[in-house]
């Protein structure tokens, strides 16, 4: 079967992916209610350091590597690693975290990242992304691939991404969405009908239902979302656009439209200058993550125990700190899973640790875990997809047995 891509631009809405949908509506009506598992990817962007996020405290190759930056040991000083599980330890401002750890609802994979070498920020998050390291060539993204797995209905309303375009991890042929917000998510005022009606003639003949659908989804979201509150309960959400991204997602998928896959981006993680351990420009990116976690979280409420919130970022930082305060581009990191299907109150992957002669290409943390493992635990884990289909979301890539994270 041919597939395409349609891509609408408009206001804040910046672009929008389908495939060939039939109508929609009955089926995503039908989805309503039915308690539907749903997987929350975020992606920092920028090559966050795991090492400050998830301190290594037990190590003491840390501290001798990062005298200036490094996370105190907990209980040693004001604003020191809130400790885990006597090795590891939370960045002080990750705090609001801590209660999901304790309730063995956040998990951390640590020394975790991608086999190919790379030190480029575009082609690590294209492999990280596409699910295909090292290859280039890749024209969908691994979440997309999932959804054309799976697709029984064809609803453009199980992908949606909160940024102002097509993440690579969504595009492909399968039907997804990518908006700035539910509020601006069509042209407003008297120009939006005829907006709608000149770009439905525009498209070819072959698209033009295509095109219809494509509005109907954005009516379709809009009603759904119109008459709810923007939360059940008092959350007070980071005015930042991360926060406000987690936000519309809540929204999103408290409105019952059959959501399955949310993506957000937090962005500005690469620091090679004054970066800062327990206070600074990492210390702030922190708290902006895990304030807006724990409010999406909060928001959530029992939709938490269908949900797995899933952290990413493309690679981590050089393990010793450099001349000016800060890290440089490296290899192995940390991934969070947070939500009620999460195996938690454990560190996953074996740790290689920092001493001289463990470290990758001797630099950098080395990745024993490879992020295709994580991603395919939560596909068939939480998602529910049989390890068969595995290749086809994963190509060129056999995961393990399991990491055992998600169940």
């Amino acid at each position: 079967m041919v597939t395409r891509r349609l891509f609408v631009k408009s206001s804040a809405m910046a672009m929008l992916s389908m495939g060939f949908a039939p109508a929609f509506l009955t089926r995503t009506a039908e989805a309503a209610g039915k308690g539907r598992r749903l997987l929350i990817a975020i992606f920092q962007r920028g090559a966050a350091d795991g090492l400050n996020i998830v301190v290594p405290h037990g190590d003491a190759d840390y501290y001798r590597l990062r005298p200036s930056i490094a996370i105190p040991r907990p209980n040693s000083a004001d604003l020191a690693a809130i400790d885990l599980d006597g090795q590891f330890g939370l960045h002080p401002r990750l705090a609001p975290l801590k209660p999901f750890w304790d309730n063995k609802s956040l998990a951390v994979v640590h020394a975790c990242g991608s086999p190919d070498a790379t030190r480029s920020h575009f082609d690590a998050q294209d492999y990280m992304e596409s699910a295909t390291p090292g290859v280039k060539s890749t024209s969908d993204g691994w979440l997309n691939r999932y959804l054309a797995v799976t697709d029984l209905a064809h609803n453009p309303l199980r992908g949606v991404a909160l940024a102002r375009q097509m993440p690579r991890s969504l595009q492909g042929p399968a039907p997804a969405l990518a908006i700035g917000s539910v509020g601006g998510f069509a042209v407003r005022g008297g120009a939006a009908q005829s907006f709608e009606a000149a770009y439905v003639r525009a498209a070819d003949s072959v698209l033009a239902q295509s095109s219809a659908e494509a509005f109907d989804a954005m009516r379709t979201l809009q009603r759904a979302t119109a008459n709810r509150p923007a939360t059940e309960t008092r959350v007070d959400y980071p005015r930042s656009p991360f926060g406000q991204a987690l936000q519309e997602i809540a929204s999103i998928a408290k409105a019952d439209v059959g959501l399955e896959v949310a993506f957000a981006e937090s962005t500005n993680w690469d620091h090679h200058v004054n970066e800062g351990g327990s206070a600074g420009q990492l210390a702030l990116r922190v708290d902006d993550l895990a304030q807006g976690i724990a409010a999406l979280a909060a928001d959530l409420g029992d939709r938490l125990a269908d949900t797995v919130i899933l952290t990413m970022s493309e690679f981590g930082r050089r393990a010793a700190q450099n001349g000016n305060g800060g890290t440089d581009h490296g290899h192995g990191n940390a991934m969070f899973l947070i939500g009620g299907p999460v195996r938690g109150g454990r560190v996953y992957g074996r740790w290689p640790g920092l001493a001289p002669e463990s470290l990758y290409d001797g630099r950098d943390l080395a990745v024993t875990t490879d992020f295709r493992d994580v991603f395919a635990d939560v596909v068939t884990g939480h998602l529910g997809a049989d390890r068969a289909v595995l290749a086809r979301i994963f190509p060129g890539y056999t995961p393990s047995k399991g990491l055992g994270l998600v169940g």
